[in-house]
């Protein structure tokens, strides 16, 4: 049986774009000048569920493994590195050019409580993947609580 998700997967497209969006705007400084300091750009980023945890894959191709710099913090992801600039050939005359460099931040919200203690993160054929294992207890769960039988002494 195919599924098709229509327009879902458009609406989910633009949710993420207005969330990189507001990423740039936030992200937003001033330097003492009035420059203003912001990402050149930013990875897409998927983020799914599992029985076994959380995993989230960015896309970074071209960034070394050195520049990145992973951290956690009030259930949100945050990814920075720098990917280095394409340097032409002296007295190139380009065409097209597409391919953006420099510094990065992303912020990911998770949306969910995440084991950042245990989490794991790779980096394959440009694509960065980490891992959270699941929380074993959420609060707001129902937990059940053993009651043990305590006999009066007499």
């Amino acid at each position: 049986m195919e599924h098709s998700f229509g327009p879902y997967l458009e609406i989910a497209r633009i949710q993420s774009e207005m969330n990189k969006l507001f990423d740039v705007l936030l992200e937003m400084k001033e330097d003492a000048d009035g420059t203003s300091q912001v990402s050149n750009w930013i990875p897409s980023v998927d983020v799914c569920q599992t029985a076994e945890g959380l995993i989230l894959r960015a896309e970074l191709p071209g960034v070394p493994v050195e520049s990145l710099k992973l951290s956690a913090l009030g259930g949100a992801l945050i990814i920075k590195g720098e990917r280095p600039r394409t340097q032409p050939p002296a007295k190139a005359k380009f065409h097209c050019m597409e391919r953006i460099g420099g510094k990065f931040r992303r912020v990911v919200p998770l949306g969910t409580p995440i084991n950042t203690r245990d989490a794991r993160a790779t980096m394959r054929n440009g694509v960065l993947e980490v891992f959270f294992p699941r929380v074993s207890n959420r609060r707001g769960e129902e937990v059940a609580i053993p009651v043990t039988r305590i006999e009066e002494a007499r």
